[in-house]
């Protein structure tokens, strides 16, 4: 077992995470000192690079521009030779040690804990999902799994019909808290970095692991304290919106049938109109009907367009 301890590396992709990233270093060395860590930084313009420089023996790479999630997570894989690979984000903290990760990772391929909030409770519906559905993806366009998560689509994405705390196989982990087998990865080619700059890469990746007969074991024993919404919450809102709607449409486009992935557009198109209205009011400002009408364009293409060459693409036009 030290042997596999020896074997791992945690990859934490940083932007503007200054407030958070110390706690997240300092947590790993504490709770699992066998694991190296390496920092992707993706042009951070706060003091982020030097929080982490006031800490020893961290391998450091800072981009002189964002690269995006995806791309930064493949560039610090890249970077080292350990055959365990935890993806840990800036605002998670260890409370336990990751042995038993380490261990299920090496039986199974890929393995991950449990998050929980600031107030020590399992953060349900987000440190464990199955993969999406059409239907689940277009109630989440739409807003009703917000008022309404007690419906069936929700509940059934969103493992609300299982504890947080049993363990066994998963679909759908978050990529916040992930430890990965090195040949699982180099067999998948990494995260696919045309989710850019962020969402659904890491559901995507899960997706193709379980295609290729992956197993992902869920070990809620292992915890680590998530802040949430840390990076995504520095985006600016109307550039959120098209990232997310973009990624979303893009995973449709690679693993949904030709009606899920067209009905998906769809909803994308239909629901842009009552959120575009409801940013304009809260804002007082009619900025988001720029941001939504260029939204509209692409899923719009992505609707009318032979084959999905729009949605695999990721531009918005």
């Amino acid at each position: 077992m030290e042997g596999l301890l020896l074997a791992a590396a945690a990859i934490i992709v940083t932007y503007n995470s200054e407030d958070c990233i110390g706690e997240c270093l300092d947590s790993l060395a504490n709770m699992a000192p066998h694991v190296k860590p390496i920092v992707v930084d993706n042009a951070s313009s706060d003091a982020t690079l030097a929080r982490v420089r006031e800490r020893t023996q961290i391998q450091i790479i800072a981009n002189p521009e964002n690269k995006g999630f995806a791309a930064a997570v493949n560039q610090g894989i890249a970077a080292c030779e350990e055959q365990h690979l935890l993806l840990l984000n800036p605002d998670v903290t260890l409370l336990t040690s990751v042995d038993a990760l380490v261990a299920a990772s090496e039986q199974y391929g890929m393995a991950a804990g449990k998050l929980v909030d600031l107030d020590g409770r399992a953060q349900a519906g987000f440190t464990i999902r199955r993969l999406p559905t059409p239907a689940s993806l277009i109630f989440e366009l739409f807003g009703i799994n917000r008022v309404w998560p007690s419906n069936p689509a929700n509940r059934w994405y969103r493992y609300l019909d299982r504890s947080p705390e049993l363990p066994g196989a998963v679909e759908q982990p978050a990529g916040a808290f992930l430890m990965i087998r090195r040949d699982v990865w180099r067999t998948l080619g990494g995260l696919d970095e045309g989710f850019s700059p962020v969402w659904f890469e890491d559901v995507d990746f899960c997706k193709r692991a379980l295609d290729s007969g992956v197993r992902i074991e869920f070990v809620p024993q292992v915890e680590a304290r998530h802040q949430g919404g840390h990076s995504v919450g520095r985006i600016p809102p109307g550039c959120r919106a098209m990232y997310w709607c973009v990624s979303l449409t893009r995973y449709a486009a690679k693993h949904f049938h030709q009606a899920g992935y067209r009905a998906v557009c769809l909803s994308v198109v239909l629901s842009s109109i009552p959120r575009m209205v409801a940013r304009m009011i809260l804002e007082r400002s009619v900025t988001p009907a720029a941001v939504y009408s260029r939204i509209v364009r692409f899923a719009g293409l992505c609707l009318v367009s032979f084959g999905r060459s729009a949605a695999r693409g990721g531009r918005i036009p």
